[in-house]
């Protein structure tokens, strides 16, 4: 649950979530999880999030209220995943280091 705080918990046990990561030829390309469709939980979450930013220089967001409000209504069981374009772009090109397929080449190491 720290690890993804937005995730959604199991029925069995409040501190795990259900979350999953893809791979395919080894490597992982996603990461993705059930997301909260329970209103009070999230405000939960977002409030404990808050809390533990403890610097300027840590990521800070504001209370969504609207996204609350919405899920108030009612949200029906979902998830999503984010995906690593790169590493599957790595993957389809067959190169070995992410650094061949990087969109921007001043990412690279000058050879």
């Amino acid at each position: 649950r720290e690890i993804s705080p937005l995730a959604k918990t199991t029925q069995d046990d409040p501190n795990t979530v259900e979350r999953f990561e893809g791979f395919m030829g080894g490597m992982e390309l996603c990461n993705a999880f059930s997301e909260i469709n329970d209103p009070i939980d999230q405000e939960e979450r977002f409030l404990e999030m808050g809390r533990s930013y403890s610097s300027v220089e840590d990521e800070h967001h504001p209370l969504d209220e609207d996204y609350l409000r919405a899920m108030r209504y009612g949200m029906p069981p979902n998830g999503g995943f984010g995906m690593g374009v790169d590493r599957l772009v790595m993957l389809l090109a067959n190169q070995q280091t992410i650094r061949e397929v990087l969109l921007f080449p001043h990412l690279r190491d000058s050879e």
